[in-house]
């Protein structure tokens, strides 16, 4: 499984998605983290860059590239969440904490 949460500069789970600077990207494999990488992906400056949709494209494309199948996330928007919904991504609530351990807590809350 494929989990991305938004991310802070000092490791924390960010509280808003299509305005994340960054993002974590976890591989879960037998409810650990086998993989994680760090993405900065800007999306607080690109958001105001053309359209929503053009936004949401954006978004889309970074998470079909990146096969995810989990957002674990502390706010989106209803056009965002609707997007994830239709793309059949499901979203976990988390923020604040360390980012790599609000992953597992939500991979853990779903299992």
């Amino acid at each position: 499984m494929k989990v991305c949460i938004p991310m802070t500069s000092e490791g924390r789970a960010g509280a808003g998605w299509g305005r994340a600077p960054r993002v974590g990207l976890a591989t879960i494999t037998d409810g650990e983290i086998a993989d994680w990488q760090e993405v900065d992906v800007r999306w607080d400056v690109l958001h105001d860059e053309g359209t929503d949709g053009q936004h949401h494209a954006r978004v889309a494309r970074f998470l079909r590239e990146h096969e995810v199948s989990l957002v674990v996330v502390g706010q989106m928007g209803p056009g965002m969440a609707r997007m994830l919904a239709t793309m059949g991504i499901r979203t976990a609530p988390g923020t604040g904490e360390d980012a790599r351990a609000a992953v597992l807590a939500a991979v853990r809350s779903l299992a």
